[in-house]
């Protein structure tokens, strides 16, 4: 691996927010590529350290594309790679070298493993005050558990979500998509540009902490408040809610339609859609909490109303009230929406392939933030950054 210099012309100058400011980004698997490809989006040139073997995340499909697994695509486009034998000490002195000329330095590396080769958060912060250095741990990093490794079901487990999740009739399920790793990824960064802009205050870099648990205890967070007062645990409610009542999916003629009337006010527009615009005056119907105390009563009787008629009967009645609906989508069925092609959130950067790639789900002056960009290859950019 070579040594860094400022001054080293990159073959493609980044734009957008954060153009000009560079990354080091020693990240495996999902949270920390995550974050690192948040910031490239937005801009930053990132500099992608794998091991020589690579990034584990190459290998986990199929499916592949041009070698790589597309979850490993999804997380890595725009970045640039370089390799690093950390029990070469040439290239562990270089490394470091490269982080003190950058920006920010993000890893999600095992815990024990940056202060046994020397790239520790209170060491390179001290040696280089103005580096952002951002540490995504598994449990984090002060208590008994700071050294604990983590993957996504585990923390998932651990941090009670998914005794949260899954329908009351059958067992508690994992949350299907990998919400752990990616919310720790938006998290860390969050903290790194809550970071850079006390930078440009003060001057002063700083050490910003994240990990996958904290992440889940944020999830988890409204059950620890409900949990903290009442002493109880809900039921899990399937695609229910909760507090609210009702607000979850019913069966259609041809399938679910989930309907959330969030309040009073809807609730009343609801019940007129329903043909029983009298509900909302009845004592037992009229509050919230009313509703929720006689739940079961309530959804029954919507229940053999809405399998009635199809989801377009329905979904048509209650946009015309205003009463937000939704039918549940597959994936399939979602890539067929016009209001997703009209986002323009996906791309297509493979010429040989049909995978479609994310861009960031934000836009800034009307653009996009993400594109074209492909994930580099394990050490494309060695002796080249």
């Amino acid at each position: 691996m070579s040594t860094p210099s400022r001054d080293t012309p990159t073959s493609s100058a980044p734009t957008g927010p954060l153009a000009g400011i560079t990354v080091v980004e020693f990240g495996q698997n999902l949270a920390g590529p995550y974050c690192g490809q948040i910031l490239a989006f937005l801009g930053a040139e990132v500099v992608k350290v794998e091991r020589p073997e690579g990034d584990d995340a190459r290998k986990w499909g199929p499916p592949f594309v041009e070698g790589d697994a597309t979850g490993f695509i999804a997380l890595n486009r725009g970045k640039k790679s370089i390799t690093c034998d950390l029990a070469d000490a040439r290239q562990r002195e270089a490394l470091i070298e490269r982080i003190g000329a950058a920006d920010i330095f993000v890893h999600n590396v095992r815990a024990d493993v940056p202060a046994k080769f020397g790239f520790d958060g209170p060491t390179l912060t001290k040696r280089f005050p103005r580096l952002i250095y951002a540490d995504l741990g598994a449990f984090g990093h002060a208590g008994p558990w700071k050294d604990r490794p983590g993957y996504e079901p585990i923390i998932q487990a651990v941090a009670g979500l998914i005794s949260l999740n899954g329908d009351p009739s059958g067992p508690e399920a994992r949350i299907g998509v990998s919400i752990i790793d990616l919310s720790t990824g938006m998290w860390t960064a969050i903290g790194i540009l809550a970071a850079l802009a006390k930078r440009t205050a003060t001057g002063q870099g700083s050490l910003v902490n994240t990990s996958l648990f904290e992440s889940g205890l944020m999830w988890a967070s409204n059950h620890v408040a409900g949990w903290s007062v009442t002493g109880r645990m809900p039921p899990r409610q399937g695609t229910g809610h909760p507090s609210l009542t009702p607000y979850q999916a019913f069966e259609c003629s041809d399938g679910p339609l989930m309907i959330c009337p969030g309040n009073d006010r809807l609730w009343r527009k609801f019940a007129e859609a329903l043909g029983h615009p009298e509900w909302p005056d009845e004592e037992r119907f009229r509050t919230n909490v009313q509703r929720a105390e006689r739940r079961e009563l309530l959804l029954g009787m919507i229940a053999d109303i809405m399998k009635r008629e199809s989801r377009a009967h329905w979904a048509a009645k209650l946009d015309a009230l205003g009463v937000p609906n939704g039918p549940l989508n597959t994936v399939p069925q979602v890539m067929e929406l016009a209001q997703v092609a009209a986002l323009g959130m996906f791309t297509q950067p493979y010429a040989d392939s049909k995978a479609l790639f994310h861009g960031l789900p934000l836009s800034i002056d009307g653009e996009r933030a993400g594109g074209e960009a492909k994930a580099p290859k394990i050490g494309e950019h060695n002796g080249k950054v």
